[in-house]
């Protein structure tokens, strides 16, 4: 992970944050084969953090005019706005952004990997992440690739007639255990209770993150 960006996540995964100034940091993107799938902002405390494409100057004249706290400038909708609609690109929400260290010993719940590369979970990860995994549960999945900074992602999902039950928050910790690294999380600030499972897993809080996609080839004119 050699980028200014990679430089940024790998230090926040191990507890180390830009300094709470009020500033905003403005990197190029990363990721994917060409360095440039991966962009949009991350909001820690008090300090924001732009990869983009884009030219700086413009980005720091967008904040500018969404005339808003300066603290909350990168995740000000109209900022988001033109910054996606400049870019061409695209974006699903904003998402709470939550981090774990790993720990040894085995996961805590029996997982199945599926080696199946075309697998609905399998494909629809790979657009957003490198080395993509996915393991199988007794009513659940738990999914991780390289993302953001090569930082390593995990995502869950539960059937529902499994709810209630735990295997949410098992197979959120059992990513802690599959890997050597820091492992992340990006959850819908709305989706409650993938929040709580991973919050319970042992992932802490630690900024917003409003990923912005490259439009898909079917979308583009």
């Amino acid at each position: 992970m050699g980028s200014e960006l990679a430089r940024i996540v790998e230090a926040a995964g191990r507890g180390v944050f830009p300094e709470a100034d009020g500033g905003v940091t403005v990197v190029g993107p990363d990721g994917g084969r060409d360095g440039a799938r991966d962009a949009g902002v991350i909001a820690f405390t008090a300090h924001s953090v732009v990869f983009t494409g884009e030219d700086p100057a413009w980005v720091r004249a967008q904040l500018a005019a969404a005339r808003c706290d300066p603290l909350a400038a990168a995740m000000n909708p109209r900022f988001l706005a033109a910054l996606l609609e400049r870019s061409g690109r695209r974006t699903d929400t904003i998402d709470v952004l939550s981090v774990a260290a790993p720990l040894g010993g085995p996961p805590p719940v029996a997982l199945r990997e599926i080696e199946d590369p075309g697998h609905p979970r399998v494909v629809r990860a790979l657009g957003r992440r490198d080395g993509v995994r996915v393991w199988a549960a007794d009513g659940g999945l738990l999914v991780l690739g390289r993302g953001v900074g090569g930082r390593w992602e995990a995502a869950v999902e539960v059937e529902e007639a499994a709810r209630h039950r735990g295997l949410g928050r098992a197979l959120a910790a059992a990513a802690r255990h599959l890997v050597t690294d820091p492992v992340w999380a990006q959850v819908a600030a709305g989706n409650a209770r993938s929040l709580r499972a991973f919050q319970a897993a042992g992932f802490r809080p630690v900024g917003a993150e409003s990923l912005h996609a490259l439009p898909h080839p079917r979308e583009s004119v």
